[in-house]
């Protein structure tokens, strides 16, 4: 009943100051909705980087051509490289970014990229209509492109375009396929793409700078093994500098993405912890005023037998309440600015239950021991000064 009565007491008094205990929870609420928002972007551009990398299988190995100093990799390099133990497929790719495509009187910047008939599998990419490119096609170095949905959004109105024929770099080009749609990442959008034969691209941009190559493993274990034999064979062409080139498989791919977005989150709750910080001062500062306030208040109360530990208790209860409440709201608006940003941004956000949960319980500790303090300097007060305070 001793207790009912202060947690009582203390809502009265919270309850009985509604500007100053919303000012109070202002700090808790910016705080918790900054972590809120910022672990939601955090978590969601981990998961949708994890869901990409994992939607192209364990068996991807890329390799790729760091320097410009280099020389190319060559078509001898490609078909050795198919000779290794471990490896089902060989792609190489040669990408040129910024290129105008042509259809009629509509132009549209996009990124051609230039690959054999594996590569389509090797990268998990399906048509929606159409067809991928053949082996015909590479070796008649045709004039055969398939093309992402944003190409056909932006220069057939969604019309089929299939048949139709599109111009890159002065050449017309007819559409045999249109790719099922990639959706956004953070390498960017997945559906502004032209795919044409590399044969086609060389003679096209005339260059044979060949800097990335596909590897499709035939199995998770061999595709482990494939890529010990392809780091010794580029340390030896490149006599040692691993600087020259790049190897890596989905595996590693992924730990280094989750570690990124990882130390990304940590480093954005940390600006958000000071926010929190800021709250729990505010807390403080306003509670020693309540105090003071509240002198004649408390020596009554202990003239007429209340102890320390009730003083004590009914102020923790009133700090925390604050802070508990800020950290409500703040859970509530971090959410809503969260989805605001997903929609404006495009970004993917993802809010769990346990941080939802780890928020509010830290709201609360931030209430009891920023209140510490003051309820300790409360509950210590002279009952006879109290009484003579004006």
């Amino acid at each position: 009943m001793r207790r009912l009565m202060l947690f009582k007491m203390a809502f009265t008094s919270v309850a009985s100051n509604k500007i100053r205990t919303f000012l109070t929870m202002l700090g808790i609420i910016i705080g918790i909705s900054s972590v809120i928002t910022l672990v939601g972007l955090g978590e969601g551009t981990k998961k949708q980087v994890q869901e990409q990398i994992e939607s192209l299988g364990t068996n991807l190995i890329t390799v790729n051509i760091t320097s410009r100093r280099t020389k190319r990799l060559s078509d001898e390099d490609i078909e050795l490289i198919k000779t290794k133990p471990g490896i089902k497929n060989v792609a190489p790719l040669l990408n040129q970014n910024g290129i105008i495509v042509k259809s009629g009187t509509k132009t549209y910047s996009t990124t051609v990229e230039a690959s054999t008939t594996e590569y389509f599998g090797i990268r998990k990419l399906d048509v929606e209509s159409g067809r991928i490119l053949e082996k015909d096609d590479i070796e008649s170095r045709g004039t055969v492109a398939v093309i992402g949905q944003e190409i056909v959004t932006e220069l057939f109105s969604l019309q089929n375009p299939i048949g139709q024929s599109i111009n890159i770099q002065g050449v017309d080009f007819t559409i045999v396929g249109v790719l099922k749609s990639q959706g956004s990442s953070v390498g960017g959008s997945g559906d502004n793409r032209v795919i044409i034969p590399i044969t086609t691209a060389k003679r096209l941009f005339k260059t044979d700078e060949v800097r990335t190559i596909y590897i499709e493993g035939t199995s998770r274990e061999d595709t482990q093994l494939a890529r010990g034999y392809l780091e010794l064979y580029f340390n030896s062409r490149f006599k040692g500098d691993t600087s020259q080139y790049r190897v890596f498989d989905q595996t590693s791919l992924l730990e280094t993405a989750t570690k990124t977005t990882e130390s990304m989150t940590l480093m954005l709750m940390g600006i958000a912890a000071i926010s929190l910080l800021v709250g729990g001062i505010g807390i403080m500062n306003i509670m020693l005023v309540a105090v003071i306030e509240r002198t004649r208040e408390i020596g009554i109360r202990k003239a007429l037998g209340a102890k320390r530990r009730d003083i004590m208790i009914q102020f923790l209860i009133e700090s925390s309440t604050v802070s508990l409440m800020g950290g409500v709201l703040g859970v509530i608006l971090g959410y809503i600015l969260a989805n605001i940003l997903k929609s404006m941004l495009n970004m993917a956000v993802y809010i769990s239950f346990n941080v939802v949960l780890f928020t509010v319980i830290f709201s609360i500790f931030v209430g009891i021991f920023f209140g510490m303090y003051p309820a300790s300097r409360a509950s210590k007060l002279n009952p006879i000064d109290a009484l003579r305070y004006e």
